[in-house]
């Protein structure tokens, strides 16, 4: 029995809701910090970028910025309720490289002189209780739904390349490594025994993810 499993049956779950908490709290207020290099180097300012495409690059890091704030929050979620110790080790995983996401996201709104998402705290309470709904469903459907969010969102980050100012080459770095990484946790996800969810909830999970991203957008 390995030390990992006994501390997560002995830790109360009020304890763990606790630090949930104060996760939240880290995240939405910008106390995370990466521990990768930003691969867009040191900050470079705006590039000379024209305001119309210093707009249009913000709105698209404010978007990206908020698939990172649910990112966290669908892992947290995920790990509350998985009592298998290998698959929470994929999750805490990929959260630490969501984490660095995060925070290259919200240093590149700041070098573009823009702001996060005022609806932050709302995407990460939805987000937290999906994943909570994942962790519950089984290691298979679990790892299914890391795979699908991941697949979703590496399109998204496809589709955001074509659309971020040519000149912006900051953000396309950043955006390029994410979608990299994205890459590697669906197949880390799949590698480990993850199912394929129904179609249903595949044509749900991109619904919310439209109503998410297009929201985010502009608010």
């Amino acid at each position: 029995m390995s030390s990992e499993s006994v501390s997560f049956r002995r830790e109360s779950f009020s304890d763990r809701l606790l630090a949930e908490a104060g996760r939240a709290l880290r995240v939405l207020g910008g106390a995370a910090r990466a521990q990768r290099e930003n691969p867009a180097g040191r900050s470079g300012g705006q590039e000379d970028l024209s305001a119309a495409d210093q707009r249009q690059a913000a709105a698209l890091m404010r978007v990206n910025h908020v698939g990172e704030v649910c990112a966290q929050a669908l892992y947290r979620g995920q790990s509350l309720f998985c009592a298998d110790a290998e698959v929470r080790g994929v999750l805490a995983r990929a959260a630490s490289e969501e984490v660095d996401h995060l925070a290259w996201c919200r240093d590149r709104l700041g070098e573009l002189h823009s702001r996060p998402s005022y609806l932050n705290p709302l995407w990460y309470a939805g987000a937290f209780a999906l994943g909570t709904l994942a962790g519950r469903a089984g290691v298979g459907r679990n790892l299914g739904f890391m795979a699908e969010t991941e697949a979703q969102v590496e399109h998204h980050l496809n589709s955001h390349l074509t659309r971020l100012p040519a000149d912006d080459k900051r953000s396309r770095r950043i955006v390029e490594q994410m979608r990299d990484d994205e890459a590697g946790h669906g197949e880390t996800a799949r590698r480990h025994g993850a199912s394929q969810l129904p179609a249903p909830v595949r044509l749900s999970m991109k619904c919310m993810a439209k109503i998410m991203t297009t929201t985010a957008y502009w608010v």
